[in-house]
């Protein structure tokens, strides 16, 4: 049976964890929430824990709810070149940035109008780097009890820690920090390079609970 999560902004380890190991079908025809890992994600830099948030377009009165693939990205504010430019700080020493950057540089310096085309191509960008099926299938319409799919979309949840055990791995600013749980794929990827898809099959995500 196929798993159903939401896809999310270079989503965190617990997720691509679950990608790694599952059949994955995207929910999209859900509405979009705040609070979520659809448009933030987390990365380590020298003073710990940090916050990359993509700004999105508010519609306000009757239109307050959007559906997720209605959400437009204000490309107003330049965030692309400052998660980008955040990201080279934090991780130009690590490892393997240099083996992945040509992979995802790209990304940010495209403009996309629609978050969830975006952040669709961010997680194709991970699965070519982990050598993975970039999963395409995708929901037709909102079940909020689906029965033909395993629930995980409550990974999404920026507020829920994953039903997950996490073992450390070398992080940049180990010297200066303790280890930081499942923050973006990327810290991973930048970290551990080509053992990233042995470390995520590793794990194991108990959703028997969700």
């Amino acid at each position: 049976m196929k798993l159903l999560l939401h896809p999310g902004y270079f989503l965190n380890i617990a997720n691509f964890v679950a990608i790694a190991k599952n059949d994955i079908c995207w929910e999209i025809s859900g509405n979009y929430q705040k609070q979520t890992y659809r448009n933030r994600c987390y990365i380590a830099t020298d003073i710990g824990r940090h916050l990359l948030n993509i700004p999105i377009q508010h519609v306000g009165g009757k239109l307050g709810r959007q559906k997720y693939k209605d959400v437009k990205v204000d490309n107003f504010y330049p965030w692309q070149r400052q998660h980008w430019r955040t990201l080279e700080t934090a991780y130009r020493t690590s490892p393997f940035f240099e083996f992945y950057e040509d992979d995802l540089v790209g990304l940010y310096h495209t403009e996309h109008t629609y978050l969830l085309d975006f952040n669709l191509k961010c997680i194709e960008a991970i699965c070519d780097c982990l050598q993975i099926p970039m999963p395409e299938e995708r929901t037709m319409e909102y079940e909020k009890q689906p029965e033909d799919f395993i629930d995980g979309r409550i990974l999404i949840n920026a507020k829920v820690n994953p039903p997950m055990v996490q073992q450390p791995y070398v992080q940049v600013f180990d010297d200066r920090n303790p280890f930081i749980e499942n923050l973006s794929i990327l810290d991973l990827l930048f970290n551990e390079g080509t053992n990233a898809l042995s470390y995520l099959k590793q794990h194991h995500i108990d959703l028997s609970h969700a």
